[in-house]
C-alpha cells in the first residue's frame, strides 16, 4: 500500500483571491480532517493565479471514495462557488518516490 497524492488545480472565481477561497473551505477542512485515510492538505497559488490544492491521502481508493463523497455530503459548501468549475484539473496518483 502507497501513499497517494489528490492534485486540483484550477482558477478561481472571477474577483476573487487567494483568501476567500480558503474562508470558502471553512465546512471542508474539519470534513477533511474525518475522513479515512487523510493525511494533510496544502494550498498554493502559482503566479499565473492558477490555485493547486494537494490533499496527501494513506491510499488512492481513500482520496477517491473522499472524493465522492465530497461531492455529495458538502454540494451546497460556498467552497463551489469560489472555483471556476471549467478550469479544474483533478487526479488521483501512488506516490512513485518519496524522500522523507
Amino acid at each position: 500500500m502507497r501513499p497517494a497524492i489528490e492534485l486540483t488545480t484550477f482558477k478561481l472565481a472571477d474577483g476573487l483571491q487567494l483568501a476567500d477561497f480558503i474562508a470558502a473551505n471553512a465546512d471542508v477542512d474539519p470534513w477533511l480532517r474525518r475522513q479515512r485515510g487523510f493525511v494533510s492538505r496544502m494550498l498554493l497559488q502559482k503566479p499565473d493565479g492558477t490555485v493547486v490544492d494537494l490533499v496527501v491521502w494513506e491510499r488512492a481508493a481513500d482520496a477517491r471514495a473522499s472524493a465522492r463523497r465530497l461531492m455529495r455530503e458538502l454540494a451546497d459548501s460556498p467552497v463551489h462557488e469560489a472555483i471556476d468549475q471549467g478550469t479544474v484539473c483533478w487526479s488521483v496518483s501512488p506516490i512513485a518516490h518519496l524522500v522523507p
